[in-house]
């Protein structure tokens, strides 16, 4: 990352600072004193407190300077009316000197994955840098833009939303010159209501592009296949469907490999990746997408998703206890859920599913549930489920076939892993899947600390 004044910062956020900071220079940003790094820039933020409160704190632990909206104290210091803004603002800028090529992604489904084969498709070739972790909002992405190398040639952006106007938002910091929406799921679906709403709110996306832009589609997603009115940018399909520019062809799951050719124009491209589930095809096509379009050679693609390995939390599977653990716990909607359980159905032993609640389904939560437990009952022997709509999942279960004794719904985390050590026995098969919040990688850390 290359340092920058507060003379510099503040030009390009319209913000104000004393003369006598002017050459005082930072490098990085982060708004949580927790973690703030000697050197960087403090965000001040309004949350449950007034993050002016933390200033001082972050001082001590070695912030260079602050971005905040009123004085507090003697301290080097950009002052502005919305510190968020002005993070946005200073992030643009920042991401136009580093002058890289942008990758934005985005959808409701297997954005994080995405992300992380893009940058892993790219990084034989190029110099990358991607946004960390769940870094995909409008703090998250500049904070991370801001911590990119000044040498950094392509820069991958997960760019993530619960509302209208927020990757528009992002958009129009990053500029991209890909984007690459995955899919249009139901995630969201409590503030955007429908899917249709859900697909505006993806395609915001365009909005910062330029017309030169390329925009890259699942086509196998029916919502992103008839698109009501199609965007300036050019369009490329991929997926398993006939008609896409990057297609998937031959797809075969050869033990915890997965397998398949992409085909696009006269080009085969073998792929083999370290995962189990079809469903990670049109992601690992997507990347393949990414990569020819910036003349990565062929060859080096396959090569370099080879090596490719997942995000922690997203499908860890492990042996602990004499059991096979799958641990899903990052994140989860309707989508995500089945193909987990799809993955859990194929494995040999007796399959336990312990799901917990998949949230922002709106109204739809008492639906999705339900079907969940539906389907999961045709792919477990045991479910155990978790959080306020488990009751509904279990209802669905029983609908599906499963006897009633074999599924049950717990509201308590300590009472689903007691029931788990007096269950659980060697041999058996365990899938962990549910929305981050509701911490059900404590009960898997919690199963297998117990061995240890």
């Amino acid at each position: 990352m290359a340092e920058i004044t507060l003379r510099q910062a503040a030009a390009w956020c319209g913000g104000t600072f004393d003369e006598k900071y002017a050459e005082v220079s930072f490098l990085g940003a982060n708004n949580d004193t927790r973690i703030l790094q000697p050197g960087q820039l403090f965000i001040v933020l309004q949350g449950a407190r007034d993050g002016h409160d933390f200033i001082p704190a972050a001082m001590k632990r070695g912030a260079a300077a602050v971005l905040c909206s009123r004085r507090v104290g003697d301290y080097p210091a950009i002052y502005v009316d919305d510190p968020r803004k002005a993070l946005g603002d200073i992030a643009r800028e920042e991401l136009k000197r580093i002058g890289a090529k942008v990758v934005a992604v985005t959808g409701s489904v297997g954005k994080s994955t995405t992300k992380e084969m893009i940058a892993a498709a790219l990084a034989d070739t190029f110099r990358v840098s991607k946004t960390p972790a769940n870094h995909n909002n409008d703090i998250g992405m500049p904070m991370a833009i801001l911590g990119m190398p000044l040498d950094t040639q392509v820069a991958v952006l997960e760019m993530g939303m619960n509302h209208f106007g927020e990757i528009a938002y992002l958009s129009n910091i990053a500029h991209p010159d890909i984007a690459v929406i995955t899919n249009i799921g139901t995630a969201h679906m409590e503030f955007l209501g429908t899917q249709e709403g859900i697909r505006r709110a993806k395609l915001e996306i365009v909005e910062g592009m330029n017309q030169n832009g390329l925009l890259l589609l699942n086509g196998d997603d029916f919502l992103l296949r008839h698109l009501d009115k199609s965007p300036q940018q050019r369009i490329t399909y991929f997926g398993c469907a006939e008609g896409c520019g990057v297609r998937g062809l031959d797809v075969t799951q050869d033990g915890d490999v997965l397998r398949f050719r992409a085909e696009a124009g006269r080009l085969s491209i073998p792929v083999a990746l370290n995962l189990e589930g079809e469903h990670y095809v049109s992601d690992a096509l997507a990347a393949v997408a990414v990569a020819l379009k910036l003349m990565v050679p062929s060859e080096q693609i396959g090569e370099s998703l080879s090596r490719f390995r997942n995000l922690s939390g997203r499908q860890e599977i492990f042996q602990a206890r004499g059991c096979t653990i799958i641990k899903d716990c990052y994140n989860a909607g309707p989508e995500s859920m089945a193909a987990a359980l799809n993955v859990l159905g194929k494995k040999p032993g007796r399959r336990i599913a312990v799901l917990g609640d998949m949230l922002e389904l709106g109204d739809c939560a008492h639906a999705e549930h339900y079907k969940i437990g539906r389907i999961a009952a045709e792919k477990a022997d045991l479910v155990f489920a978790y959080g306020p709509h488990a009751p509904r999942v279990i209802d669905g279960t029983i609908t599906g076939g499963m006897p009633e004794d074999r599924g049950r719904a717990f509201s308590d985390r300590e009472e689903l892993l007691k029931a788990l050590k007096q269950t659980v026995r060697p041999g058996d098969v365990l899938l962990f899947k549910a929305s981050h919040s509701m911490h059900l990688d404590q009960v898997v850390d919690a199963f297998v600390k117990e061995e240890q």
